[in-house]
């Protein structure tokens, strides 16, 4: 597309800056469910997004019928949108910076090699492997998606940036029955190269999960120190992330305003939030606004050393944005808590006894990331002796997630992410209060 017929154009009807973000997505998924193909379906979705500066404010527009004869209706209806803004906040558009990061994640993977079939043909063999583990295993179901994702990035200030993406999703999930029960478990793997698909282990897991919570019951009520298993964690961090940024704070909707500087978490906490992770759609080289992106420490070893900002933001606090402004909002990328050294059965020997917490759920509705309260359904296992003795469900955890950092006593080294790129390994946590019988 001509995008410098647009800016001409723009400067012609008085628009003084104008930026163009063009997002191109082909997406393939597919699930198969007891043995058959359930789902199929390829998608290519293009979508442009246009903002520019009119009168001193900031107009928005956004279209998917790419279109250069309706050039002139988008500037209208940008200057409609700029004309109806009654924010007095300072806008910019961006003039870009020195030099930007090549992590162009396209060119790594390797995910071309293999053909749709052998795609699909990997996904039915890894169905069928759930049930040939355990005969307790009732439904199951293998599921695939991979997206291939284009950005431009180009504005009349000379700005223009491009960056490529390639990643899929391979994972299962199974329910499984004894006579008197049943349990559900999960399990997947995000990646640009198809060596990590490893079915025999992903089959696995997911069935052994779901087998050690048959029987599950509840637990007297008390404190227990837990460990709370890393997909649990990472789970609980996305209720969380808004307290990161920068507008929450300046709002007044974050207990970490003017914390910066000082201890939030014990000196085992580092929160990283990291653009250039291999293998991820969240990574980049820029934001949305066009900002160099960088490798942050959010907390290090306990400490608060900054907030997420975006332009508008930063120019507030008199600071720099860090680049992470993204879908018109502030925005992690790879947000995860940094991983020890410690596996999960050497964190689970020095816990002695307490709780393995391996799932909360009502994430959304149990926390509150102003006050930082949380009370959350959980499921896991009872911890004696260093070792597993049996499952547990239908009790709650609660407390204040920052208080809970506080007594962060260890960190294991099984980082995981969920779908919302938010990681953790296990943390081993005391002092926590579970209502239960």
């Amino acid at each position: 597309m001509n995008f410098e017929k647009l800016f001409d154009k723009a400067k012609e009807k008085g628009i003084e800056a104008i930026q163009v973000h063009m997002e191109s997505l082909q997406e393939v998924d597919f699930h198969v469910f007891n043995a058959e193909l359930d789902k199929h379906q390829i998608a290519d979705t293009m979508q442009l997004s246009i903002k520019g500066i009119y009168n001193g404010k900031m107009g928005k527009m956004v279209t998917e019928s790419i279109d250069e004869e309706a050039m002139d209706e988008w500037l209208e209806a940008l200057k409609a949108s700029a004309s109806a803004v009654e924010s007095e906040d300072e806008v910019f558009i961006y003039e870009g910076d020195k030099s930007y990061k090549d992590i162009d994640l396209f060119k790594e993977s390797n995910l071309s090699e293999l053909s749709h079939q052998e795609k699909l043909n990997m996904t039915h063999e890894l169905e069928s492997k759930l049930k040939a583990l355990d005969e307790r295993v009732k439904i199951s179901q293998a599921f695939y998606g991979e997206t291939t994702k284009k950005v431009i990035l180009k504005n009349s200030k000379g700005l223009n940036l491009e960056k490529n993406i390639k990643n899929a999703i391979l994972g299962a999930d199974v329910v499984v029955r004894s006579e008197d029960d049943s349990r559900s478990a999960f399990d997947f793997v995000q990646t640009n190269d198809p060596a990590d698909f490893d079915l025999d282990a992903i089959a696995k897991n997911v069935v052994e999960r779901g087998v050690a919570m048959l029987g599950a019951k509840s637990l007297p009520s008390g404190r227990y120190d837990i460990l709370l298993e890393n997909r649990a964690s990472a789970t609980l961090l996305a209720g969380y992330a808004g307290m990161f940024k920068a507008e929450s704070v300046q709002k007044g909707m974050s207990k970490l305003q003017e914390k910066v500087g000082t201890r939030v978490a014990s000196n085992n906490v580092t929160l990283v939030d990291d653009p250039f992770k291999p293998k991820s759609t969240k990574s980049g080289g820029f934001d949305d606004e066009g900002v160099a992106t960088s490798y942050k420490e959010v907390i290090k070893d306990g400490t608060l050393t900054t907030y997420l900002y975006d332009l508008k933001t930063a120019k507030k606090d008199d600071t720099q944005s860090t680049g992470n402004a993204f879908g018109g909002q502030i925005s992690p990328t790879n947000f995860y808590f940094k991983p020890g050294e410690k596996d999960q059965e050497t964190l689970m020997k020095e816990l002695g006894d307490g709780l393995l917490i391996t799932s909360v759920q009502g994430v959304h509705s149990g926390t509150n990331a102003v006050s930082g309260d949380f009370s959350l359904q959980a499921s896991g296992l009872i911890v004696k002796d260093g070792k597993v003795d049996r499952p547990i469900a239908l009790f709650t955890i609660a407390g204040n997630y920052l208080d809970m950092l506080q007594n962060v006593k260890d960190v294991g080294n099984d980082l995981k992410f969920t779908f919302m790129y938010t990681g953790s390994p296990t943390l081993r946590i005391d002092n926590v209060v579970v209502s239960g019988e």
